[in-house]
């Protein structure tokens, strides 16, 4: 899985962009949580590269980025969780998951 570093605000007017051409993931990332790392651990385990084709995944390690984590809540309109697996589409927020609901083939059907 080729995960692209989420760490700073502005980058979220990118995947804005980038989402008008390609869906984007957003895995928010609690480093110290084991429901974190059981659900990133979920999503690595069954992704297959051509998930890539219709799906480009962000990684946001939220302990050491928690404004970026808070003004993505704001910029999408979600509430803040952790774990959290966003699917956004045309600069919005069209799905959520957290905790052990995150699943990889729900998010591959969101689209």
């Amino acid at each position: 899985m080729n995960w692209q570093t989420l760490s700073a605000i502005d980058q979220l007017h990118q995947i804005d962009e980038l989402s008008k051409t390609k869906n984007i993931l957003i895995f928010k990332h609690s480093t110290r949580c084991s429901i974190s790392d059981a659900a990133l651990n979920r999503v690595e385990r069954n992704w297959k590269a051509e998930d890539e084709t219709s799906l480009m995944p962000f990684y946001l390690d939220l302990l050491k980025r928690r404004d970026v984590s808070n003004a993505i809540a704001q910029h999408y309109q979600i509430e803040h969780q952790s774990p959290q697996a966003l699917i956004i589409k045309n600069g919005k927020c069209i799905f959520s998951q957290t905790h052990s609901a995150i699943r990889l083939e729900e998010l591959l059907k969101a689209q």
